[in-house]
């Protein structure tokens, strides 16, 4: 098992693993990393398995060649903010500063725009959950942030709601959604059809937004401060 690679221009690398729930080989190109990830049943040989790889190389190369490139974030990228999209700049102040369309940031470090970020999604998401929660008439506990790969935002069985902090770069109707559906969850820890219901009640167009977090959200994980 472990690393392998497929010739070609450019080469294209594999995580090869065995899963015994596997009943084929499949091949998954990860959305966030574009890290190609091959599995294959036990006891199948692995020279099958990297010969099915390579009768796909074409379908990995094109999945390859759509991802949207990483971001680092420095001065000169843009960089998007409750949904607007701002050009980072180094700034001479000690905080950051948002001027029309840039965002002056001291000395351009990503770590003080990161930083900046997260204390404004804690600030809406506190906003929006207190909002939530006294419509719903269901306290909840605490508030942490993360900056979670698999979910957007969490309910636990003590009440604590948790959330991505890089909803911020979302609009804010789509970071208002999120903060309907954990709050939601106070009530139902479920997705059945009173659960969705709850969150009708709670944003009744939230479907627009929950569809434009499923089709770009995957675009916030891009940007890198460090």
């Amino acid at each position: 098992m472990g690393d392998h690679f497929l010739s070609g221009n450019p080469p294209i690398a594999l995580t090869l693993r065995r899963s015994a729930r596997a009943r084929r080989i499949s091949l998954r190109v990860s959305a966030l990393d574009g890290r190609v990830t091959l599995t294959l049943p036990k006891g199948l040989p692995e020279r099958e398995a990297l010969d099915f790889a390579r009768s796909k190389q074409d379908w990995l190369q094109g999945h390859l060649a759509d991802r949207v490139p990483e971001v680092i974030v420095a001065p000169g990228a843009d960089i998007p903010v409750e949904g607007r999209m701002l050009r980072l700049e180094a700034g001479t102040g000690r905080r950051v500063f948002p001027s029309g369309d840039t965002l002056l940031v001291p000395g351009g470090q990503p770590a003080r725009l990161q930083a900046w970020l997260r204390t404004l999604a804690r600030e809406r998401l506190v906003a929006a959950s207190d909002r939530y929660a006294a419509a719903l008439g269901r306290p909840y506990g605490r508030i942490t942030l993360r900056d979670t790969r698999s979910r957007w935002g969490s309910c636990s069985s003590s009440a604590g709601l948790s959330y991505s902090w890089r909803l911020i770069m979302a609009p804010p109707d789509v970071l208002d959604y999120v903060a309907a559906h954990e709050v939601a969850h106070l009530e139902q820890m479920n997705h059945s059809p009173a659960f969705w219901a709850l969150v009708a009640a709670l944003m009744p167009d939230y479907q627009t937004h929950r569809k434009w977090l499923r089709q770009n959200g995957t675009g916030l994980h891009r940007y890198r401060f460090d």
